[in-house]
């Protein structure tokens, strides 16, 4: 009775174990040292090219079973010592993202701005936005941001999904996000 209760102990233990490793190991990393950035995307993704790409797209990942879900690194040229700080606050800077989202001839989409929030790290301070995206047809999506500024450019990392598949990605979303890192 003692050993049976030991073995199935240690097969819970031994799966707790390998969840916990797994969970960690679904992650890759990504660095861009010429362009100064880094993140960790989720396994099963692969970066994409993206004909006719706007202006200042440096790279595009989509999940590679979901095609839908994706993300994107912007980078755009700001003034040399500007900081995100001069940009505004992340309310400000998320609503002046949405607006251009929302003006862009031909686009028709409308963006929601959802949360808007500050992350700082020791070297650097990023904005962490949140938005609901209605396409045509009434399609929903779910996009974060992480938008930093580093060396006279702002660096926007965008992940998106549809609305449908927020809730079973949000926390793998909200932890890759974070992972957004400018030197």
């Amino acid at each position: 009775m003692f050993r049976a209760f030991v073995a199935v102990i240690l097969i819970v233990l031994n799966l707790s174990l390998y969840s916990c490793s797994a969970d960690l190991s679904a992650l890759e990393r990504y660095a861009s040292g010429a362009q100064g950035y880094e993140f960790l995307y989720p396994s099963g993704w692969i970066p994409v090219e993206v004909k006719e790409a706007s202006e200042g797209v440096d790279i595009v990942f989509h999940d590679l079973i979901e095609r839908t879900e994706n993300l994107s690194v912007i980078i755009s040229s700001v003034g040399e010592n500007e900081t995100l700080a001069d940009l505004g606050t992340p309310t400000e800077v998320g609503y002046r993202f949405m607006k251009k989202v929302n003006d862009e001839p031909g686009s028709n989409r409308e963006a929601e701005l959802i949360d808007a929030e500050v992350r700082k790290t020791d070297t650097n301070t990023y904005y962490i936005l949140e938005y609901q995206v209605k396409l045509p047809n009434n399609v929903q999506r779910h996009d974060l941001a992480s938008v930093a500024v580093r060396n006279g450019k702002l660096y926007t990392f965008n992940l998106s999904t549809r609305e449908s598949r927020w809730k079973k990605v949000k926390n793998l979303f909200e932890r890759v996000v974070r992972t957004f890192q400018v030197y």
